[in-house]
């Protein structure tokens, strides 16, 4: 966590930076260019004590300074994020498809978080959970920074049952309902999870809804990609799915085609207020 010294700008915390060892400043300045310098000349970097960082501090090696990123140019996602659910600890949203939940490689102002961040101005807002870029529904964030453990933890401890919708094509021969179990291994740099030998670690239960290609789907678990993997094993991936079964190179600003995957509904018992919890996506209007 970074120190309560350096704060929140453009809606992000800063950035934790390990360093090479020798002169802070002249690192800094050739690894990140002249605006990292400035923010050292400017007294807006510290060390990992909160304490402030000027031209003279030397550190050694493995040592780690905070400061703030330069935010990338970024096509806007045309699409709004509606709130379902708002009180003094928790907000629930309707993520749209194309929005990632939070900052991550080339996206970082167009994610749910940081445009959350904005748009209610709460600087502490942080996701309890994660959707896809690609999928839209329900997804759940805390107001405050101590708040956000306890509703993570319902996730990590599969306390929070999770229901989808999906499209896909029909196969008459597939026999459903049915439990998928598979293991499922998403290997850092590989844009597909794969399925592997061995235990177990993933679990959906498959359901068709409609005779036209409506499923619901009720995961387990909660493995990166678990959904889209599962269908696709079954023979009948998710429409507009531009990973399973084959990677299909499609423009980061290209919102045409949307995965038909939706996190249609969350319900747990509040871990601060004891009650029954539970939100419904809106936008399930349009799939049914």
């Amino acid at each position: 966590m970074e120190p309560a010294l350096i704060g929140v700008r453009d809606a992000l915390g800063p950035v934790r930076v390990r360093l090479r060892g020798g002169p802070v400043l002249s690192e800094l300045t050739d690894r990140f260019g002249a605006r990292a310098g400035a923010q050292v000349l400017a007294g807006e970097v510290v060390d990992a004590h909160g304490a402030v960082v000027d031209d003279a501090t030397v550190l050694p090696a493995g040592a780690s300074v905070y400061l703030y990123r330069d935010l990338p140019d970024e096509v806007p996602v045309p699409f709004d994020i509606p709130v379902l659910y708002r009180d003094d600890d928790i907000v629930v949203v309707d993520k749209p498809h194309f929005l990632s939940t939070m900052p991550r490689g080339r996206h970082v102002a167009q994610t749910a978080l940081v445009r959350l961040r904005c748009s209610l101005g709460l600087p502490e807002l942080s996701p309890a959970h994660r959707l896809d870029r690609l999928t839209a529904g329900v997804l759940l964030f805390t107001t405050r920074r101590e708040l956000r453990g306890r509703y993570q933890t319902l996730f990590a401890q599969g306390l929070v049952r999770k229901t989808y919708l999906a499209r896909a094509a029909v196969n008459p021969a597939l026999s459903l309902p049915r439990v998928v179990r598979s293991r499922i291994v998403k290997r850092r740099g590989n844009l597909q999870a794969v399925t592997e030998p061995g235990e177990p670690n993933a679990e959906t239960l498959v359901e068709l809804q409609s005779p036209d290609g409506l499923y619901r789907l009720t995961p387990r678990t909660g493995r990166t990609h678990q959904l889209r993997v599962h269908m696709s094993e079954l023979g009948v991936p998710i429409n507009g799915d531009p990973l399973y079964p084959n990677i299909i190179d499609v423009a980061v600003h290209d919102f045409s085609t949307p995965l038909q995957l939706l996190a249609q509904r969350i319900e747990f018992d509040d871990p601060v207020t004891g009650s029954r919890r539970e939100f419904v996506s809106r936008r399930e209007e349009v799939w049914i």
